[in-house]
């Protein structure tokens, strides 16, 4: 069954359809053409300082940036464990280990404190991490004065997956800025959209050539087809760079509508017993991606999991949080620091529709099929 609701789908109530055309009538809808420069640059633009390049996924620059910083065979690079496996698989990808770290409670994102752990155990064992991999969980900055801190004072450069974090802000400075190099994702179930793509960030024009030339098959600027080097197949084609220009376009009234349905979210349910919300620290500006919850089962009489099966009937799409990756069995032999912070985040988190073009009506729904299974647990 089609959700009626569902948990974030795309608005295009801008100009996606008159760039779309205007790219099939140029002839270049490979990856070649105008809105290909033009995206990079109106993104470049809102970033302030940074450069970027348009990548088909947000996995395609995950891979490039650790590439970019040098990871190869039998390294390691420490992660975050609370969020989806493409933060971590393009590790593996280049034959390294990743090191799992677990979340703090605060932000649901790595714990400064156990990252520090982490660091002086590997190099304990004679293996200095190569890189931080650090996530903006649900577009949640994640505590980076921390992070920052504790990178530098082991010189270990860090890559900020900000996938889901377009357009959050941490002290007023954009996520994905913060670090050497910054990833972005505009898959279709992002905030914005290009349909599928990515890009990748940094101030270092030097790693944003480099970039550009890898994403290309490492092409070398000769008359005739000619590599240096391994390249991959990982540049934006100019399609769906016409669509992520228009959502760019439309970026901060996506961010204000996503964070007025949290909001709405946290006004319906502030006398819900047994709910809570991913807090938002005062350092930080979440573009609330996704709105998540978390269920205390003991207060509220049901867990996540009845919760999302009640949604499911209503043709309401919910989602678990992320399965720890450090309990995937892909991962069952990689290192872990850390207790059971994203464990139990896991276990009792839920995701609610969040769409920019959420109405109140809709919300009102959720919150009824929440009402409904507190009623039938306190009657």
């Amino acid at each position: 069954m089609n959700s009626q609701i569902p948990l974030s789908f795309p608005v295009f109530n801008g100009n996606e359809n008159q760039y779309t055309q205007q790219a099939i009538s140029s002839g270049h809808i490979a990856t070649n053409g105008s809105f290909i420069s033009r995206f990079e640059e109106k993104l470049s633009a809102r970033l302030k300082t940074h450069e970027c390049v348009a990548l088909n996924s947000g996995t395609s620059a995950l891979h490039i940036s650790l590439v970019l910083l040098g990871i190869s065979s039998g390294d390691e690079v420490i992660c975050q464990s609370f969020t989806f496996c493409a933060s971590a698989n393009p590790v593996v990808y280049l034959g390294a280990t990743p090191i799992f770290v677990d979340s703090e409670k605060d932000t649901w994102n790595i714990c400064p404190e156990l990252l520090e752990d982490a660091i002086l155990s590997r190099l304990a064992k004679g293996k200095k991490p190569k890189a931080i991999v650090v996530v903006h969980l649900f577009g949640m900055p994640a505590r980076m004065n921390e992070i920052l801190e504790v990178a530098e004072k082991y010189g270990i450069p860090v890559l900020e997956d900000a996938a889901e974090a377009i357009g959050s802000e941490f002290e007023g400075r954009p996520c994905g800025t913060l670090g050497q190099i910054g990833v972005f994702s505009f898959n279709g179930n992002k905030i914005m959209t290009s349909g599928a793509g990515g890009a990748l960030i940094s101030t270092d024009s030097s790693i944003i050539q480099r970039a550009k030339l890898l994403s290309t098959q490492a092409r070398e600027d000769f008359p005739f087809y000619h590599h240096l080097e391994i390249g991959y197949n990982y540049k934006m084609n100019n399609i769906s760079a016409a669509i992520g220009l228009a959502q760019l376009e439309q970026l901060d009234m996506f961010i204000k509508n996503r964070r007025a349905v949290n909001q709405r979210y946290r006004e319906l349910l502030e006398d819900f017993p047994g709910i809570e919300f991913q807090p938002e620290g005062k350092q930080s500006y979440s573009n609330y991606w996704l709105t998540s919850i978390l269920i205390d089962q003991e207060i509220t009489g049901f867990s996540n999991d009845q919760l999302k099966f009640a949604l499911s009937k209503q043709g309401i799409e919910s989602r678990y949080l992320w399965k720890p990756l450090h309990t995937q069995p892909v991962f069952n032999l990689t290192p872990f620091y850390g207790g059971s912070i994203s464990e139990g985040l896991f276990e009792t988190g839920l995701c609610l529709p969040s769409s920019a073009g959420l109405t109140l009506e809709d919300q009102e729904k959720v919150v009824n099929v929440l009402q409904e299974e507190l009623s039938k647990t306190h009657k």
